[in-house]
């Protein structure tokens, strides 16, 4: 009994750790996304100032040169008027010289300014480097304490009662915290840089149609509003296709094989300059839940690298199943990339590694620079 009472015990002074972890964990958070966003912030407004710098450089670049122009015309004349002054009179040689002096002052006023220009600009730019590097390092840290939160926060005095081995627990734990993590800042960029953008120009269009109307006339205002229709039906589409990435429903119900050819139909609906061939050859049967769904986020994850990525026009899918192992093959005639080169951030194919070394299989990848890439992985069936 005493050392049931002292387990409980321990068990409420953990509990009271961990909450008070999370607090300041989850206050850190909130500072460290406050910076980021901020930082964001200023990287916007600093990056429209530097479009505006670079015409004024261009402008200023331009004037000066006309200015250079003139300014040596003047020069000469001055020194022609110089050379033979008995041949001019006396309000000749005056103004020769008054306006050679002129346009000597301006150019160099000009010049001034197109160095004030080219200073500001590099030290923009200067700091957009700057800025980039702290919100990446924003976003990581974010990253990285959600991973802490979550693990924090979970069941894991459940998972603690199952999994004995605190390095297998803890081995467990974060990979899927790691992995869930990544998924939510992919679908948060996607939705970021797709149905969010549009969704904001369809709000500053919808402004617009009002003043349209008042200053051009209905004509105009209808063509607008059909522009602005068309970018509602894109934003729809975007979104059914991330909802679609998440989670094909056919998948459960009709298997891999089936699922696949849907996907890939959709994929080539979706990207217009990429044309995508499906061949199944071998048997024609229902694989294991886990293995399908694992099989279907390989050939998912390398055709999104073809199609985005790469910048393939042609992409061939060929899935083998035998009695053995499965045998997937992808191909693309994209702008391929050095295989021997270390990519820091490439997670698509860290992910895909991962996933083939759960399923004891082998992935290897052929790219060669402007040719294209082959993807092929093999998964035992027994796996």
């Amino acid at each position: 009994m005493p050392a049931k009472k002292k387990q409980k015990l321990d068990s409420k002074m953990l509990d009271q750790i961990l909450e008070k972890m999370v607090d300041t964990v989850e206050s850190s958070k909130g500072e460290i996304f406050r910076i980021g966003e901020q930082s964001r912030q200023d990287f916007e407004s600093l990056s429209e100032e530097l479009k505006e710098i670079k015409v004024q450089v261009l402008s200023t670049i331009d004037e000066g040169d006309k200015l250079e122009g003139q300014a040596r015309f003047a020069r000469t004349r001055l020194a022609e008027v110089s050379k033979h002054f008995k041949s001019y009179s006396e309000d000749e040689i005056r103004e020769a010289y008054e306006k050679a002096h002129k346009l000597q002052m301006e150019l160099t006023v000009i010049r001034q300014k197109e160095k004030q220009l080219r200073d500001r600009r590099d030290d923009i730019e200067r700091r957009l480097i700057g800025l980039q590097e702290t919100i990446e390092r924003a976003e990581a840290l974010i990253g990285q304490i959600s991973v802490v939160l979550n693990y924090l926060d979970s069941d894991l005095r459940a998972v603690g009662d199952i999994l004995e081995d605190a390095k297998q627990k803890q081995d467990f734990g974060l990979r899927i915290i790691e992995a869930q993590e990544e998924e939510r800042r992919r679908l948060s960029r996607e939705i970021h840089d797709g149905p969010a953008q549009m969704l904001a120009n369809v709000m500053m269009r919808s402004d617009l149609i009002e003043k349209i109307h008042r200053e051009r006339g209905g004509e105009e205002a209808i063509e607008e509003i059909r522009n602005l229709r068309k970018m509602v039906r894109n934003a729809l589409y975007e979104v059914r296709r991330i909802i679609y990435d998440l989670r094909p429903m056919a998948l459960d119900d009709l298997g891999l094989v089936p699922t696949l050819k849907k996907y890939l139909d959709t994929i080539e609906d979706y990207n217009k300059g990429a044309a995508i061939r499906f061949v199944h050859i071998g048997l024609d049967k229902r694989l294991p839940p886990k293995l399908e769904v694992a099989l279907f986020r390989l050939v998912q994850e390398s055709v999104q690298n073809a199609s985005k990525h790469a910048a393939a026009s042609e992409v061939q899918v060929k899935l083998e199943i035998g009695r053995d192992q499965i045998v997937v093959v992808i191909k693309d005639n994209g702008k391929g990339f050095n295989v021997n080169e270390k990519r820091d951030k490439s997670f698509g194919l860290m992910g895909m590694r991962e996933r083939i070394e759960i399923l004891d299989g082998e992935l290897t990848i052929d790219s060669k620079l402007t040719v294209g890439t082959v993807v092929m992985f093999r998964v035992p069936l027994n796996a």
